[in-house]
């Protein structure tokens, strides 16, 4: 079929005919709003004072979801927005990493403000289309396709009542369909989720990036909070966005040649490091065995770090099995080509059984959520889980620690065979883990159950008289209501910070700072510490607003920068970032300007959540595990090293003490040196003891908006 043939054979809800504009130093200065209750589509203006203050990428797309919507829209209203921005360095071609988007909703999952970052050519697309950012508010009756022709300046919405759900194949059929012929599908970008987006709480968005070499559609993930379940209740079945070729200037920049002389100093760094952590032949997934080797790798529902039995999901396996020698960025001109693919995979379960796909990872992340988490040491199973979630639209890092909670769950005697439908969960059972992500598509059995995410099973379960409410919320791996990512924090306080201090939940791009901390031993003190839950928080939130991937910030790192006087910051790469920045804006810029505005926005978002009647210090509380052992098994299985921190640490000689006792030494010092913490880092941000933005920082940072003011005064 053609696009021909699809206009012929779909009905047209509404066209939408505009005049292009064309980018200017990055922006376009345009939004393109869809309603689908008209539906209705139309072009805004971005406001001067919104661009200075919320710069683009997360900071549009929360600055639109909060005029959009009120305190108490829910999810699943038709006012609650999905909001899509790229920032005015999405879309450079020059410097790696360069294509990120955000998306930005109200969770199913937390309740409140939730982003995610994304790459693929979708968010690049939908500038060089003329819009900064795409919001789209309301439910359609029938599900829709949504084509955004960046060619002919025209946006159509049309009824799509007979296209497959499921990723891999609805991505490759709209591909197929909108582009003119073989060369023209690198110009189609789609976002799209899955089957289990329509059954659950956890679905998730994919964006599309076409690879020429393999011949196929590969995906990466807007993965986080629920936003595909959003999607899908807006009746939204896919996006596409097409585009007359990807030019080598087209954000029209202020100073092309200083962007290109950055971007070729780190392709320099970048072919240094294909002997160090081997990023374009493993990428992310180089981190299994050196996580696994420092005991920071989660095992059975963040248990334990570490397992006997990781050395079956060791980095160089994963390399074996992904094909090498290709371009594997997911935008145009990244030669960090971290996005891996193992092609011609054979499935062995569920409705694909015996199709032979590709697919997108595992990452790190993948790798852990579903492998150690779970306690499954099988690469081929965790890759067969990989493309089912991805697919069925379910973020692998939420299911992975759902995973872990129910197996332990059942382990524990909480869950049992009546309970779970008959599926035997315990730790490294890979048929029942493949057959309940399968019942979570169908949206059946104990699947719809686990598909409600970790929080809400949590309290089913303390409601329903399951299981002891306190140990419950200890094994809980969640905070806000998001699961956590897949790091074991114990040993690392500035890491435990990192997760339950985020704005949105627990997730590893706000405040990844386990590899500094635990392996680079690059933030000994307690006041280092706090220094950095101030700084990289509000550092990394800048990436989301201008366009970029974090990883080739400190993922690669230049021969010297060990011999800097902040090598944790990476400070080469920083100055390149505040170079590329005023050479795509012409805007003065500095690294201390690109802390304020991040500290802006960042504020702002947790404004939003108090907004949503979050936001304040209880909502900052972790889960014990995430601080300390909570079991006799899990105390005695590190007993050598627990030990020796009462003795030294605490001060406690632990000879002649039951492990229960021990427990409980621990339990109090780490929740005390935790409060210290969240004192210390609350005291840095301005923030008053109760996690509140001070009127007077919200002044010095101009996020003193009127509503912002009003917002903060009711909770002082």
């Amino acid at each position: 079929m053609n696009i021909t043939q699809f206009r012929d054979t779909h009905k047209t809800l509404k066209k939408y005919d505009y005049q292009k504009t064309p980018l200017d130093k990055g922006y376009t200065d345009k939004i393109l709003y869809i309603n689908f209750d008209g539906p209705d589509i139309k072009e805004k203006d971005v406001p001067a004072e919104m661009k200075e203050k919320f710069i683009g990428g997360r900071g549009y797309g929360l600055k639109l979801l909060w005029d959009g919507t009120k305190p108490a829209t829910k999810w699943n209203d038709p006012e609650n927005e999905i909001n899509i921005s790229g920032g005015p360095c999405c879309g450079i071609t020059q410097y790696a990493g360069a294509g990120k988007s955000i998306v930005v909703s109200l969770s199913p999952q937390t309740d409140s403000v939730m982003d995610s970052n994304v790459g693929g050519f979708f968010g690049p697309f939908l500038k060089f289309s003329g819009f900064d950012a795409l919001e789209m508010q309301g439910k359609a009756e029938n599900d829709v396709i949504v084509f955004i022709d960046g060619v002919n300046g025209t946006v159509e919405i049309f009824e799509a009542p007979e296209e497959p759900l499921n990723s891999h194949i609805l991505a490759e059929q709209l591909t197929d369909i909108f582009a003119d012929n073989e060369k023209d599908k690198i110009n189609i970008g789609v976002v799209s989720t899955g089957d289990a987006a329509d059954h659950s709480l956890i679905g998730m968005l994919n964006f599309t990036f076409y690879d020429p070499r393999r011949k196929i559609v590969r995906v990466k993930q807007a993965g986080r909070g629920g936003i595909g379940t959003v999607f899908r209740d807006k009746k939204i079945k896919a996006l596409v966005a097409k585009v007359d070729g990807i030019k080598g200037n087209a954000n029209n920049v202020f100073d092309l040649e200083a962007i290109r002389e950055r971007g070729r100093r780190f392709n320099e760094e970048m072919k240094r490091d294909d002997e160090f952590k081997e990023m374009r032949s493993k990428g992310t997934a180089h981190m299994t065995n050196i996580m696994n080797d420092y005991d920071l790798i989660p095992v059975h529902n963040f248990k334990y770090g570490s397992h006997k039995d990781a050395y079956n999901i060791h980095s160089d396996i994963y390399k074996s099995l992904f094909t090498q020698g290709l371009f594997d960025g997911c935008w145009i001109g990244c030669t960090m080509s971290c996005s891996h693919a193992v092609d011609d995979f054979k499935l062995k379960t569920g409705p694909y059984k015996g199709h032979k796909v590709s697919v997108d990872g595992p990452e790190y992340e993948t790798a852990a959520s579903l492998g150690t988490n779970p306690g499954i040491f099988d690469p081929y199973w965790t890759i067969e889980a990989n493309f089912y979630c991805d697919t069925y639209g379910i973020c692998t890092i939420t299911w992975g620690t759902i995973l872990g909670f129910v197996m332990d769950c059942y382990e524990s005697g909480i869950l049992n065979d009546e309970r779970t439908g008959g599926l035997k969960l315990n730790f490294g059972n890979k048929e029942a883990a493949m057959e309940l992500l399968h019942q979570v598509a169908r949206g059946d059995g104990f699947g719809k159950i686990a598909g409600i995410g970790v929080r809400k099973m949590k309290e089913m379960f303390i409601e329903k008289g399951w299981g002891d409410p306190k140990y419950l919320e200890d094994i809980a791996m969640e905070n806000k209501g998001l699961e956590y990512s897949q790091y074991k924090s114990k040993e690392s306080l500035v890491q435990q910070g990192g997760y339950a201090m985020t704005n949105k939940g627990p997730q590893h791009d706000e405040a990844w700072l386990i590899f500094m901390d635990m392996i680079n031993n690059q933030i000994p003190t307690f006041e280092d510490k706090a220094e950095a839950l101030h700084y990289f928080p509000m550092f990394r939130t800048w990436f989301g607003l201008a366009g970029f991937c974090k990883l080739c910030w400190n993922d690669i790192e230049p021969e010297d920068n060990e011999l800097t006087d902040e090598p944790e910051k990476v400070p080469e790469h920083v100055d390149n970032y505040v170079a590329i920045y005023k050479a795509v804006t012409g805007r003065p810029f500095d690294k201390e300007t690109m802390i304020l505005d991040s500290e802006r926005v960042y504020n702002f978002q947790r404004v939003f959540n108090l907004r949503r009647g979050y936001g304040t210090r209880k909502y900052d509380a972790q889960p014990y595990r995430a601080a300390g052992p909570v079991t006799i098994e899990e105390y005695e299985s590190r007993q050598e090293r627990y030990d020796k921190q009462l003795k030294e640490t605490i001060g406690v000689d632990p000879e002649g003490k039951s492990t229960e006792e021990k427990i409980k030494l621990h339990r109090k010092y780490r929740e005390e040196r935790y409060e210290q913490l969240v004192d210390a880092v609350y005291e840095r941000r301005g923030w008053t003891k109760n996690g509140i933005p001070t009127i007077e920082r919200l002044k010095e940072l101009r996020i003193d908006l009127p509503e912002v003011i009003e917002e903060v005064k009711k909770h002082l």
